[in-house]
C-alpha cells in the first residue's frame, strides 16, 4: 500500500496558497493575445461575440487579482463550458480553462460573505448527497453498492477485486454522480473483469473531489474535501482510473497541482477511462465478437481530450455498429459545464434529437453519466433509442446485461409510480418514502432541462 494511502494532512491555508499562486504564475506568463477567446465555442451564447478578444483575457486576469473586471470578462469566466478548446489554442503554458476558474472564486469571494459561500456549497453537497444514495439504493441491492464500494457485506467488501493484503493494479474512481445511473459503472467494471485488470473501486459523497465547494468559492473546504480523497486514492499500482470528466478535471487541473506545489511531488496520475481503454485496444478488440447491428450516433462533448476520438474508434470495433455524423457542434465538459447558459443548452440537445431523427439512426449513443440522466426520458417521445457507449461494448463482448432502471423510471415521470416500483429496495436499505420522494422530485424529474414533447 502506497505511503500516500491515508490522507494527507494539508493545512487548507497552504492548499489555498499553492492555488493562489499557482494562478498568478498562470496570469503572469499570459500574453493577453486573446486566442482562447477567438476559439470558445460560447462566446455567442455569453454575449461577448463583439468583444475584443484580448481585452475580455485580460479582464479575466484583472478579476483574478482584484475580484473585479470588465461585463464581457465577468460573462465568459461565467459561462466558461469547460471544452478546452482554449487550452490547445495557447501556446505559453497557460491553461485559461483554469484561470477562468480561479476567476470565478475571485467573483464569489468579491460578492458573496464567507458564511453564505460556505452554506451555499454545504447544501449543493447535501442535495447530491442525498440523491446518488436515495437513487443509486433504489436499483442496487447490498452486493451492488458493495462492489461499487459503497457498502460491505460479508461476500464482498470495500469494492476491491485484489488479492489480500495486495495493491491492486488501479483505484476506479467513479466520482459521485455515476452511482446515480449505477449500471454505467457496472459494465466498466466487468470490462475490466474481462481485461483481467483488478481494481478498488471508490467514490460517492464520502470520496467529494471537492467541485461542489469551489463552484460556491469556498476555496478552503473544496481543497479539504479534495485533499483528503487525494489520500485515499493512492492505493492503485498504476494509478487511478477517472469515470467522471468533471472529478477528473477538479483533481488534475486544480488539487493535484496544488498538492505537487506544496510538496513537490504528484501521489499520483489520474487517467480517464476511456483514454485508458485505448491502451488496451489490442486486448480489447479480439473480445468484441458479437454483432450488435444499430446505426448510431455519438455524444461525447470534448472537454477531456481524446476521449471523443477513442469512443468512436471503440464503436467503430464493434461488429454491426454504423455511426453517423449528424453534424452537430459539441461543446462542454459534460452537459451539466452548459448549465450557466441554459437556452443554449436547450437549444443544443434540440437540435441534436432533431438531427438524429433526420437521420433515422436507431440510437443516440452517450458516454457520461450526466448526459445520460438529461438525455435518456426523451427515449420516450423520439424514434430512437438513447443508450450508454458501455452498453453497447458489454452486449458485443457478452458480458452481463444490466437493466437501465434509471431510464426506465425516470420516463414514468410518475413520481408515484417510481416510489412503488422501489419500495421494496427502498425499505430493505431503510429510506424513509419522504427521503425517496425528495430525492426523485429534485435529483431524478427536476433534471430536464430540455423539456418532454409531452410533458
Amino acid at each position: 500500500m502506497s505511503a500516500m494511502s491515508e490522507a494527507p494532512a494539508f493545512a487548507a491555508v497552504d492548499f489555498e496558497a499553492a492555488l493562489s499562486a499557482r494562478a498568478e504564475e498562470m496570469a503572469a506568463a499570459c500574453t493577453r493575445c486573446g486566442k482562447c477567446v477567438e476559439v470558445c465555442p460560447v462566446t455567442d451564447a455569453a454575449g461577448i461575440a463583439a468583444a475584443t478578444p484580448s481585452e475580455v483575457i485580460g479582464g479575466v486576469i484583472d478579476i483574478l487579482r482584484t475580484g473585479e473586471g470588465p461585463a464581457a470578462s465577468r460573462a465568459w469566466a461565467k459561462g466558461c463550458a469547460l471544452s478546452g478548446d482554449c487550452i490547445e489554442a495557447c501556446d505559453k503554458d497557460v491553461n485559461p480553462r483554469f484561470l477562468l476558474s480561479m476567476a470565478r472564486v475571485a467573483l464569489a469571494k468579491k460578492t458573496v460573505e464567507p458564511r453564505e459561500r460556505r452554506k451555499a456549497g454545504v447544501e449543493n453537497y447535501r442535495l447530491m448527497a442525498d440523491g446518488v444514495t436515495v437513487l443509486s439504493r433504489m436499483q442496487l441491492g447490498d452486493d451492488g453498492l458493495a462492489r461499487l464500494g459503497q457498502k460491505m457485506t460479508e461476500r464482498l467488501s470495500s469494492g476491491s477485486t485484489a488479492k489480500p493484503g495486495e495493491a491492486p493494479d488501479f483505484v476506479f474512481y467513479t466520482g459521485c454522480n455515476v452511482l446515480k445511473t449505477p449500471t454505467i459503472a457496472l459494465h466498466a467494471l466487468d470490462l475490466m473483469d474481462a481485461l483481467g485488470i483488478t481494481y478498488r473501486v471508490m467514490g460517492g459523497p464520502s470520496h467529494c473531489c471537492g467541485v461542489i465547494q469551489l463552484r460556491t468559492g469556498d476555496t478552503e473546504m473544496s481543497g479539504r474535501m479534495g485533499t483528503n480523497t487525494l489520500g485515499k486514492l493512492a492505493e492503485g499500482k498504476a494509478g487511478v482510473l477517472a469515470w467522471c470528466g468533471s472529478c477528473h478535471v477538479q483533481f488534475t487541473e486544480t488539487t493535484l497541482p496544488a498538492v505537487e506545489k506544496m510538496t513537490g511531488a504528484r501521489p499520483f496520475e489520474m487517467t480517464p477511462f476511456m483514454l485508458f481503454l485505448s491502451t488496451k485496444f489490442d486486448a480489447l478488440k479480439p473480445m468484441l465478437t458479437r454483432p450488435v447491428k444499430m446505426r448510431v450516433a455519438l455524444h461525447v462533448p470534448p472537454g477531456v481530450r481524446g476521449v471523443a476520438r477513442v469512443c468512436r474508434d471503440l464503436l467503430a470495433s464493434v461488429p454491426g455498429i454504423e455511426i453517423v455524423d449528424i453534424g452537430q457542434p459539441s461543446v462542454g465538459l459534460m452537459n451539466n459545464s452548459l448549465n450557466a447558459l441554459p437556452d443554449f443548452k436547450r437549444s443544443l440537445q434540440l437540435a441534436t434529437l432533431e438531427a438524429c431523427e433526420r437521420a433515422g439512426v436507431d440510437a443516440l449513443v452517450d458516454l457520461y453519466h450526466v448526459d445520460h440522466r438529461e438525455l435518456c426520458a426523451h427515449e420516450r417521445d423520439w424514434p430512437f433509442r438513447i443508450i450508454n457507449i458501455m452498453e453497447i461494448v458489454a452486449a458485443s463482448m457478452g458480458l452481463p446485461a444490466y437493466d437501465d432502471n434509471f431510464k426506465r423510471l425516470k420516463i414514468s415521470q410518475d413520481a408515484d409510480a417510481i416510489l412503488a416500483d422501489c419500495r421494496d429496495l427502498l425499505a430493505a436499505h431503510g429510506i424513509a418514502p419522504e427521503a425517496a420522494r425528495k430525492a426523485v422530485m429534485k435529483a431524478m424529474l427536476a433534471e430536464q432541462p430540455l423539456p418532454l414533447k409531452g410533458g
